[in-house]
């Protein structure tokens, strides 16, 4: 499979005083439109003010600094005005309409990941604004604005010719935006930084998987996610996902080495990682990650909504499972190899501390 794996940072697409959007482009990461996948990056500055709009593509949104107010409008149903914070994960599935406000001094970053399949370009996200200078406003004549919304030509034209900005704008901080209601929250958002933990490993890392138990509409979505924060030198099983899913993956902090192994067992990536890297793993590659010492954390999607993985490593590892005769046939060795072999790595699973 002759296809560049190279992890790529995002490029900004527009911006404004209140921010910016930045993408990642399937014409530089070409697993991006291989494997239906868009992947974005919103960050707003204190007062900026992301205007509603809605996608083409079911997302996995992630806080990765920062704190707002995220506005969610489901199909057919009333606004959610939801506090968010650093580590919150949101499902958005087809046809919501969101809108995003900072009105803090720290700056709001929010990382989109989702499924382009139906997407009008392959391995991107398609936004379509409610308001602003490309919005549905500036598209109708005045007539049909006029006829939809039931108002006087003379107050159309006003509206339209206000739409100045595009996509983010920058409100004046005496500007009163809703209040946030806590309440809101249920069943929206998952802070993978306060869950349950799936995985603890003393020295080695955690990760809380998102999946339809902790947030049902990741079913909607079709998509299913994990947030893997890794301790200094630790490393991360060689493993693969056995359900054909696809694994994209964003380096949130630390930095690190990455080996991807495909087909006939070539080494297809091999390089070092660092926060704000984007790579994606394809279907059936093995992947395994070694962090420097400050550690590394990276959120990841998955193109199923309750990903099944298997590992090569460890006292969970596919090896373990297999009997010894095969092991010794398979290797070409002797029983003492074997039991060399079995021996090793029986307490740690997925994550192994460094070497003493």
């Amino acid at each position: 499979m002759e296809i560049d794996l190279t992890p790529k940072s995002a490029k900004q697409v527009y911006g404004s005083p209140g921010g910016s959007y930045s993408a990642w482009s399937p014409s530089e990461l070409p697993m991006l439109g291989k494997g239906n996948i868009g992947a974005a990056k919103l960050s707003l500055l204190q007062h900026g003010f992301a205007l509603p709009r809605y996608s083409d593509s079911s997302k996995v949104a992630y806080v990765l600094q920062g704190s707002g107010v995220a506005g969610i409008v489901l199909p057919e149903s009333e606004e959610k005005v939801i506090p968010i914070k650093k580590g919150d994960a949101l499902a958005l599935p087809f046809g919501v309409v969101t809108w995003w406000y900072n009105k803090e001094d720290t700056e709001l970053e929010v990382l989109f990941l989702g499924d382009t399949s139906k997407a009008h370009k392959v391995g991107e996200f398609t936004d379509f604004f409610l308001t602003g200078s490309n919005g549905i406003f500036t598209g109708f004549s005045t007539e049909f604005v006029s006829r939809a919304w039931d108002l006087e030509e003379d107050v159309v034209k006003s509206l339209v010719g206000k739409q100045s900005g595009k996509g983010i704008v920058k409100l004046e901080g005496s500007f009163e935006m809703p209040e946030p209601k806590k309440e809101h929250r249920d069943g929206l958002v998952l802070n993978c930084l306060e869950a349950p933990l799936d995985v603890d490993i003393e020295n080695g890392g955690r990760v809380v998987v998102l999946n339809t138990q902790n947030l049902p509409l990741v079913g909607e979505v079709g998509l299913g996610a994990d947030l893997v924060r890794l301790d200094g030198s630790a490393m991360c099983s060689p493993g693969f996902s056995c359900d054909s899913a696809l694994q994209v993956t964003y380096i949130v902090r630390g930095s690190g080495r990455v080996q991807v192994v495909g087909v006939d067992g070539l080494r297809v990536l091999e390089t070092t990682v660092k926060a704000g890297s984007l790579f994606i793993v394809p279907r059936f590659f093995v992947v395994s990650k070694i962090c420097d010492p400050e550690g590394m954390d990276w959120f990841s999607i998955i193109s199923t909504p309750n990903p099944i993985f298997t590992h090569l490593a460890g006292r969970t590892s596919a090896w373990k499972a297999l009997s010894p005769q095969v092991l010794e046939a398979s290797f070409s060795v002797d029983s003492e190899m074997e039991k060399l072999f079995r021996s090793k790595r029986t307490a740690d699973a997925i994550f192994f501390p460094p070497p003493n």
